[in-house]
């Protein structure tokens, strides 16, 4: 993975999802979206890095994996300050 790089994994009915999908393009931040319904191993993935939950949308910043559900403003502005971004 390239430094920087930003891998979300959501699933089509979530609406986190959407509201994360916005807030990267509204940045016009590159990601790439695995949607954990169509990627078996991306599932298990999603499951081990969530403590056995299987929640989206979860993240992976340079190696490092997190969970912003609900995506609240609040989540948000703690993504945009991580990632140096002003609000």
């Amino acid at each position: 993975m390239m430094p920087n790089q930003i891998v979300m994994y959501t699933t089509s009915r979530c609406g986190d999802c959407r509201a994360a999908r916005a807030f990267w393009n509204e940045h016009n931040i590159e990601y790439t979206e695995v949607n954990i319904e169509e990627d078996e191993e991306a599932v298990k993935l999603v499951i081990r890095v969530n403590n056995g939950k299987r929640s989206v949308p979860t993240f992976e910043i340079d190696g490092h994996y997190f969970n912003t559900s609900p995506f609240s403003p609040e989540k948000r502005k703690q993504l945009a300050q991580a990632l140096g971004i002003t609000m």
